[in-house]
């Protein structure tokens, strides 16, 4: 497994309940709205929530949609109410039942990496994390989840670590962010199940539904892991989590490394996993030997090859980002990171919950497409908002 990605310092927020691990909400029980409420309680006690896509069998769901609205700036819009709203779905108007406003506690989980260019800056790592950390407003809770080398047939091979759970005690955290370590390879898709699949297996507690997310500092390059990007993607979204990245370039360094003679001690080389990964992607119709070693292939073909692999890992950050109703944001350095996270922390202290009871009540399992507009700022303003879920079978 090579040092190939730069260290992805992955927060991981989650917004949402689970979307697809098909749990009811707790029956005849509405979930706790905080701060600037408007709220239409249902009258048939069969009424329950359908939060970032669970399935349930009741009579009639309702869909939050977590929401934040930023300036021309990129700066959040505090202050919205309810009638600033419109919710579509598959461009029907919808009635909004709910309306929640930013006092509610967040679930974060943040995975550290520090394989490859960032081994020699873990302590600007700790840095940006314990100031994300401090960012966060008391009674939010938060998972350390990192990278580590891990002893196997006489080599090594980089592993996901679970360093604590969901916790808001921040002597915990900073501790855990101490024993932060490095590795030799980045299982970044391996690292987003762990977090979709462990750290937010249980459904989400009523105070936090609708409000839970992944954050990601990361040049998004997977070196390492058994799982593919699209099962990570469909298994976060399902679980209603909003993904933001925080893009940092390491590509100048990660070429200048591939350029070095396979026979160099310090040269980077791409592993038998990723080289197929590759394969399967870019040139599925070649045989699987033309890839089955690095060092084997010309100074031209490693080149295309690592501009591939980081272009995949834009369009991924970018996908994930958007259809999870989160941001991306672009870092030159750790520094910019830093800041970066600060404005991740503004986004989740300013987020709206809009909830509202489908027009359609047909369950058919489809995917239901969702849009939401707002009235009355005249400043220009950005959306973000989850975009769609599946409907109940």
């Amino acid at each position: 497994m090579p040092r190939f990605a730069f260290g992805l310092l992955m927060l991981s927020l989650v917004v949402g309940s689970s979307w697809a691990q098909s749990q009811a909400p707790e029956k005849q029980q509405r979930p706790r709205r905080v701060g600037n409420t408007n709220v239409q309680t249902p009258q048939d006690p069969k009424d329950q929530e359908v939060d970032e896509g669970d399935v349930v069998r009741v009579d009639t769901q309702l869909v939050t949609v977590p929401t934040f609205v930023t300036n021309a700036q990129g700066r959040p819009l505090s202050g919205l109410t309810k009638q600033n709203f419109i919710v579509f779905e598959d461009n029907q108007k919808q009635t909004i039942a709910n309306f929640g406003t930013t006092e509610a506690p967040f679930e974060v989980a943040l995975l550290l990496d520090t394989s490859g260019s960032t081994r020699a800056d873990v302590n600007l790592i700790r840095q940006a994390a314990n100031a994300f950390i401090n960012a966060l407003r008391p009674g939010d809770r938060i998972a350390i989840v990192a990278f580590k080398d891990r002893a196997n047939a006489g080599s090594t091979l980089a592993t996901v670590d679970v360093l604590s759970g969901l916790t808001d005690d921040r002597k915990v955290l900073r501790a855990a962010i101490e024993n932060l370590g490095s590795s030799n390879g980045t299982p970044y898709y391996d690292a987003l199940l762990r977090v979709a699949n462990d750290i937010f297996r249980d459904a989400a507690r009523t105070e936090v539904r609708g409000r839970r997310a992944v954050v990601a500092l990361t040049d998004g390059v997977d070196s390492a892991s058994d799982s593919v990007y699209e099962d990570a993607r469909d298994k976060l979204l399902r679980a209603g989590l909003a993904c933001y990245f925080i893009q940092v370039n390491t590509e100048d360094f990660v070429e200048d490394r591939l350029l070095r003679d396979c026979r160099d001690n310090g040269r980077l080389t791409l592993s038998a996993r990723q080289l197929q990964r590759y394969r399967r992607i870019f040139v599925p119709k070649a045989s699987s030997e033309d890839y089955g070693n690095f060092c084997q292939m010309g100074q031209f073909e490693r080149m295309q090859i690592s501009r591939d692999l980081y272009n995949l890992a834009r369009r991924e950050m970018n996908d994930l980002a958007r259809a999870s109703g989160a941001r991306n944001f672009i870092a030159t350095d750790l520094q910019q990171a830093r800041a970066a996270f600060a404005r991740v922390a503004d986004d989740i202290g300013t987020q709206y919950s809009l909830g509202y009871y489908p027009t359609n009540k047909a369950r058919d399992g489809k995917y239901r497409a969702i849009r939401v507009d707002v009235l009355g700022v005249k400043e220009k303003n950005e959306i973000h908002a989850r975009e769609g879920y599946f409907a109940p079978r």
